[in-house]
């Protein structure tokens, strides 16, 4: 009788535990709000991998959060004509940065739309990164992480390696006035001052047209 109770009291018990990790990850996800992407390491303080990975599974099923792609979730936003949305890609890959402790560089035909030189949003999306290289599938988008090389890696997170990545796209025959004025708008002060030390990491055309860009407008 006494083992009986002991095998009941205990299952009850696991079951509080169970109840009380599920809880305590659903509050951390509405704190964050919609939009938010994550990885299962994010909650790893308040339990075990396992119990952890039981949770997000049983919010998946019901619902309340999205299974992106493998230990990739989100806490979706709605719209009221369009429904459930795509999370932001940009959203997506600081999930797989701080899950992978790697440093990621949007490059290409991504690098180029971010700075307003093409409105073509791509559909592959592609980061330069010091970590492994892998791709995750979004729906009918595809993020593309390609490891490189640590000189390309150097100004990474910097305006300095986003125009790099951008003007290798465009390429030299392509950087006109038109360029260089769209480009200049987006930097700032300190932009400028940023690019002058990024020089030394772009090919010598990039590199010369970055120190243009540097350069104080005269009145």
């Amino acid at each position: 009788m006494e083992e009986k109770y002991s095998r009941l009291s205990s299952k009850m018990t696991g079951k509080k535990q169970t109840q009380s990790i599920d809880a305590t990850v659903l509050r951390r996800i509405l704190a964050h709000g919609t939009g938010w992407v994550f990885t299962p390491d994010i909650f790893f303080d308040l339990g075990s991998r396992m119990a952890i990975d039981h949770a997000l599974s049983r919010y998946a099923r019901s619902g309340r959060i999205r299974r992106l792609a493998r230990g990739l979730y989100d806490y979706p936003k709605k719209h009221p004509k369009m429904g459930v949305l795509a999370p932001e890609r940009d959203d997506v890959a600081k999930a797989l940065m701080g899950r992978d402790a790697v440093r990621l560089q949007p490059s290409g035909a991504y690098a180029a739309n971010l700075l307003g030189l093409s409105e073509q949003v791509p559909m592959k999306t592609t980061y330069l990164t010091d970590g492994p290289s892998k791709r995750v599938k979004l729906g009918n988008q595809e993020i593309i992480l390609r490891r490189t090389t640590p000189r390309n890696m150097a100004a990474a997170g910097r305006v300095g390696g986003l125009i790099i990545q951008a003007l290798r796209h465009i390429g030299q025959r392509h950087v006109d006035d038109k360029v260089i004025n769209t480009l200049r708008t987006r930097l700032s002060k300190n932009d400028k001052n940023q690019l002058l030390k990024d020089i030394r990491y772009a090919p010598g055309w990039i590199a010369a047209v970055m120190k243009q860009l540097a350069q104080e407008e005269e009145e």
